[in-house]
């Protein structure tokens, strides 16, 4: 096992081509932006993670982030066709987490291994006792020729709830939207998957990352929408979504405040959502959600269907 950190961008192509490819297929997702940003951390030498060889040529490659007293293990990839495929990515996780949890000040350890089954890399994680989340990507088709229809007897659009208007996303909402999501996930699991969710300031970093760097895809304020409590003025609900491939966006969050919930307003700001890719012939949305969320039924009776299902990995000291 040996450190990314000497390795070289032109090395690591070939591999973050393959990923991209295997992003395409499995997620509809254009993994340009991202191999793009893992490529500059990898010329400056300042990504940390190990690589594998196989007969002197990299295999498959894992990276992770300090993030103050947290750690997340980014991304692990190993060739399709490299001898003992679960082996080397096995070998590559144990190497980041025990890197990881023996960092001085490093409490916390997050992974969510998107492009991998359920179970499939979990036993350095469980062998290390971290606390295993499955969760969905879930696909809704756009095209007029592929969407699902609605069961019967359902309205197509929901009015907006009375005592609340929608807009589109401004540069303004960071602070109270900020709020919205540390509301909205008080109590909740996903605020165990992602620690981010449990303050205001871990919340406006998840919106900066989100609507700033690439990793989710490039937001599409166009598509992102906020409800306004008319007798507060405050915002009772949001829903973000970025362009993860020109002709697909994903629903990076989507919440209500506890006092907003029951009245399908979330429904109503997904349906906005919806609605704006439609007028734009976008071919798909897809969204992730933990899969003991209730939430889950919501998604599913909007049309979304389960395209795979993956898992999110938590340890804490």
């Amino acid at each position: 096992m040996l450190d990314l950190r000497h390795f070289t961008a032109s090395a690591l192509q070939p591999l973050l081509d393959e990923e991209r490819e295997n992003w395409a297929r499995l997620l509809s997702w254009d993994y340009r932006s991202s191999a793009e940003m893992i490529l500059r951390y990898v010329e400056g030498k300042i990504l940390p993670g190990y690589v594998v060889l196989q007969q002197g040529r990299l295999a498959g490659y894992c990276f992770f982030v300090y993030e103050g007293s947290k750690g997340v293990i980014g991304d692990v990839f190993v060739r399709r066709e490299a001898m003992s495929v679960r082996d080397a990515a096995d070998s590559l996780l144990s190497n980041a987490i025990a890197t990881l949890q023996q960092s001085p000040g490093v409490r916390r350890v997050e992974a969510q291994l998107l492009p991998h089954e359920t179970g499939t890399l979990a036993g350095p994680f469980l062998r290390e006792g971290f606390r295993q989340y499955p969760r969905l990507f879930m696909e809704l088709p756009l095209a007029p020729e592929t969407r699902r229809r609605p069961p019967e007897g359902k309205p197509r659009l929901p009015a907006i709830p009375d005592g609340v208007e929608v807009r589109r996303w401004l540069e303004a909402d960071y602070q109270p939207a900020a709020a919205v999501i540390t509301a909205s996930y008080a109590g909740h699991m996903d605020a165990d998957i992602n620690d981010q969710y449990r303050s205001a300031n871990g919340s406006l970093r998840f919106l900066n990352n989100i609507v700033r760097f690439p990793g989710c895809g490039v937001f599409d304020a166009a598509a992102s929408f906020v409800a306004i409590d008319r007798s507060t003025r405050a915002l009772s609900g949001l829903v973000l979504c970025s362009r993860v491939r020109e002709d697909v966006g994903h629903v990076t969050q989507v919440c209500v405040v506890p006092d907003w919930r029951g009245r399908r307003l979330g429904e109503a700001l997904l349906r906005m959502t919806m609605a704006e890719l439609q007028r734009r012939r976008f071919s798909a949305l897809t969204l992730t959600v933990t899969q003991a969320n209730r939430a889950v039924a919501l998604y599913k009776r909007l049309g979304f269907g389960i395209g795979r299902v993956f898992d999110a990995f938590v340890w804490d000291e």
